[in-house]
């Protein structure tokens, strides 16, 4: 299986501070495992031929695969468009730079949906190649999940972090927004797009968030009867299919056998009301902000994406700031209701990654949190039958990142363990 073949950051790191592995040798090992494993899985647009690699820093020695939606000065991004095929940035993303100036080897550039939308890039699923590995972020999660890269940047708009993630069986942390920088991306929506990273564990993406911020994000001991965990309810959960109900519920009970408060919480009306206004504001500014693309570069689009540019800019001026103020509501709503509860758990996605390469997946259980600005987690352990991996999202109040990572670290080693086991055995 693909998880069985990830790489650690925190085992490397470790390596690298007691000198039994150098910045090179770290790097190395991942360029020979791209140069195995990506004809195969596709995961990157784009690797470096000789990158360079940064032997001070806390992220010395770490190669790092960047979303194609960042900008880079010394690779080609193309934004998963050929409308920018060969496409050369005179500067880094701010996120590309800071990572540079952690020590940080950028080993390439992976594979995005074009315009970090939903035509799919040629991507597959590590765990099986006939299933999505999910989108936008489809390269990043991917390569993650085949063990060629430590960590990875991505970006989510909807649910293009969380999801990729749980159907390839990593762990993708959308922070709260505008904790890690979106300068120098493409942009979609810029008031939903999210900078995200994926690793191997969630503490490895704490531990990567640490690094290259310079944040106290590290995860620290959790005292589970401290700690209010609310299932959330809401009407999107009678759309999930039965494993993944299966697996929600499993994950409420081993919660609360580790002593957790567990306990159920419906979704405030305010709450129902802003999930809906995410697609207005979500597409009025896809007009505004790839409307010069549409203009210049209509016959290089896919229709998928044509379809969403023009809708969005006929949405009016009037609709767009309503939808803006149900969404203030919606924030008011979950401040209030994080009150309440400390955490909150839900599906990642409506199930397991789907068959086939057309679709990257529903995220409809992932926009609202990005349009509410709340941190969020994908906890991989569960399998459906087939064994594809099944993920759970954490979620907790805008600002409490590092409570957020805590806890879902805390709560994956209970979902990895088999049923009718305890995750120590």
């Amino acid at each position: 299986m693909a998880e069985n073949r990830m790489m650690s950051l925190g085992a490397l790191v470790a390596a690298r501070e007691s000198g039994k592995a150098s910045p090179e040798l770290m790097v190395a090992l991942c360029r020979d495992a791209i140069a195995r494993n990506d004809s195969k899985i596709m995961a990157f647009s784009h690797v470096a031929a000789d990158p360079v690699i940064g032997n001070e820093g806390p992220l010395a020695g770490v190669a790092v695969g960047v979303k194609d939606i960042f900008d880079s000065f010394d690779q080609p991004t193309s934004y998963g468009s050929s409308a920018y095929a060969g496409h050369q940035p005179f500067a880094d993303a701010a996120i590309v730079d800071l990572a540079r100036r952690q020590g940080a080897t950028i080993i390439g550039k992976t594979a995005t949906t074009e315009f970090a939308f939903f035509h799919p890039a040629e991507t597959v699923n590590p765990h099986n190649p006939a299933h999505t590995p999910g989108g936008s972020s489809s390269g990043s999660a991917a390569a993650i999940a085949a063990g060629m890269v430590p960590v990875a940047i991505g970006t989510q708009t909807g649910g293009s972090v969380i999801r990729p993630a749980a159907f390839c069986g990593v762990a993708g942390y959308k922070p709260s927004f505008r904790l890690l920088p979106a300068t120098g991306m493409k942009h979609f929506a810029p008031s939903l797009d999210t900078v995200g990273l994926f690793a191997a564990s969630v503490s490895d993406v704490a531990l990567f968030a640490g690094l290259l911020t310079g944040r106290d994000l590290s995860v620290e001991p959790v005292d589970p009867g401290q700690v209010r965990v609310g299932l959330y309810r809401c009407a999107e959960l009678g759309s999930v299919d039965a494993e993944m109900q299966d697996a929600l519920s499993a994950a409420a009970d081993r919660a609360a056998d580790a002593g957790f408060d567990v306990g159920e919480i419906d979704e405030p009306p305010a709450l129902a009301e802003a999930r809906q206004a995410h697609s207005i504001i979500q597409d009025h500014e896809a007009g505004l902000a790839c409307g010069p693309d549409l203009s210049r570069f209509r016959d290089l689009l896919s229709q998928q994406l044509i379809e969403v540019i023009e809708r969005g800019q006929s949405i009016s001026p009037q609709a767009y700031d309503e939808a803006r103020r149900r969404a203030k509501r919606g924030r008011a709503a979950a401040r209030l209701m994080f009150g309440e509860v400390d955490i909150l758990l839900s599906p990642s996605a409506p199930g397991a990654a789907p068959h086939g390469l057309e679709s990257t997946g529903d995220p409809r259980f992932n926009k609202l949190w990005t349009l509410m600005g709340t941190p969020a987690v994908n906890i991989p352990g569960f399998k459906s039958g087939s064994g594809l991996p099944l993920g759970i999202q954490a979620i907790a109040r805008f600002g409490r990142d590092r409570q957020l990572l805590s806890v879902a670290a805390a709560l994956e080693p209970l979902f990895a363990a088999p049923p009718n086991s305890q995750a120590s055995e």
